[in-house]
């Protein structure tokens, strides 16, 4: 009965089981430095020409979710240098297996992005022709008088009330579904890293999206980010587990 308490009890809380998962970093050469950064992990990695920071970009994962880190990379070198997405590589560690892993480029989220807002326009539509149905009919009515005479009428001024709040419902709908989709194409504009060149001494960074992991039958997954900066290479080693491990 006890372990049966505990079980009901697992439940109520919604599950003893997280599915959140947490990121930690392993030094790969002497060149780096595993560190906290405002309560979160982070590594610095340097070499000869560039230096990169690396942290996740929330303080949890979701399980099965796109790992997002923050790269942070200074050009500390003295010419020009170049940054480009297509050069990043992930790859996974399965026991003496590697997997690769996608780089989500900016491109891909803005694809993503361009079909979500397709599906939200499909649905406003939808409701949008509710509503002004709905509209439509609210002129109409019935009526039955005490002798037991019944039979319809029409309100044109009920009508047109109802057409008006139908056709500001209407905009408001189709407002929101825009503003929604310019604020994700912003946000993606503003917050996802892109090929950038670097001129001496200059920070550039932002956010690089992962294809996740696969699982490992709840053992922490093991994964390595090669960062390309110009000629060097920085590779980020990382251990996702569940949190609290």
């Amino acid at each position: 009965m006890r372990n049966l308490g505990i079980v009901v009890l697992c439940a109520a809380l919604g599950g003893c089981v997280s599915t959140n998962e947490t990121i930690s970093f392993r030094t790969t050469n002497p060149q780096q430095q595993a560190m906290m950064r405002d309560g979160q992990p982070a590594l610095v990695s340097r070499q000869k020409n560039s230096l990169v920071l690396v942290r996740p970009a929330s303080r949890q994962l979701q399980a099965n979710g796109r790992p997002v880190f923050v790269v942070g990379i200074n050009n500390i070198g003295r010419q020009p240098t170049d940054f480009v997405v297509s050069q990043v590589e992930a790859t996974q560690h399965v026991g003496a297996s590697d997997y690769g892993m996608q780089v989500v480029t900016f491109e891909m989220l803005q694809q993503e992005e361009k079909n979500r807002q397709i599906a939200r326009a499909v649905l406003a539509g939808v409701s949008v022709a509710a509503n002004s149905y709905s509209a439509s009919r609210a002129g109409y009515g019935s009526y039955t008088t005490p002798s037991g005479r019944s039979g319809t009428f029409y309100s044109p001024t009920a009508a047109a009330i109802a057409q008006n709040n139908a056709a500001y419902q209407n905009e408001a709908v189709i407002a929101s579904t825009v503003e929604t989709g310019q604020r994700n194409m912003a946000m993606l504009e503003q917050s996802v890293i892109k090929d950038n060149t670097l001129m001496p001494g200059e920070w550039y960074g932002g956010q690089l999206h992962i294809a996740p992991p696969t699982e490992q039958d709840g053992a922490k997954k093991s994964y390595t980010i090669i960062i390309t900066v110009g000629q060097d290479r920085h590779v980020v080693d990382i251990a996702q587990g569940p949190a609290g491990t």
